[in-house]
């Protein structure tokens, strides 16, 4: 079974050994510089819009995280997940992802064979498909590995 939200489990795992999903619904969609490819929302090197996504994603780097995915939807984040088949995973997303996501997770740990990971999910604040929010502070926490 996929341990939910066990902060404390996550910070027992390196974090070369997790991943960190975003939903780009959380980026600036009038300013955002951002491109989409066959992985998701791919942020310029040199970008320098105020954005959460970037404060979250240059976090997780910064720490060493195995990958960063910011995604369209839960199909693109589960075949993330499926190929970097991480130790601990911290995911933000709405509600309807989130529970999405972890049913996802548990289908690919019992088709796949794959390792079962730790899961630390962060909810959005702010719902919608477009322009959301989440509590970057919580996000930085959990990213960083420290329990709430």
């Amino acid at each position: 079974m996929i341990d939910l939200v066990d902060e404390e489990k996550l910070a027992e795992i390196a974090p070369a050994d997790r991943v960190l999903l975003l939903p780009h619904c959380l980026r600036p969609s009038q300013t955002c510089p951002g491109t989409y490819s066959r992985q998701g929302l791919v942020c310029p090197e040199d970008c320098s819009q105020p954005c959460t996504i970037r404060t979250l994603r240059e976090a997780a780097l910064e720490m060493g995280y195995k990958g960063v995915c910011i995604a369209p939807g839960g199909a693109m984040a589960l075949r993330f997940v499926q190929q970097m088949n991480p130790k601990g995973i911290v995911a933000v997303a709405c509600e309807v992802e989130l529970e999405l996501g972890v049913r996802g997770v548990a289908s690919l740990v019992q088709e796949e064979a794959v390792q079962v990971p730790s899961l630390t999910v962060i909810p959005l604040s702010e719902n919608g498909c477009v322009d959301t929010a989440v509590d970057v502070r919580q996000a930085l926490n959990a990213i960083h590995g420290k329990p709430q």
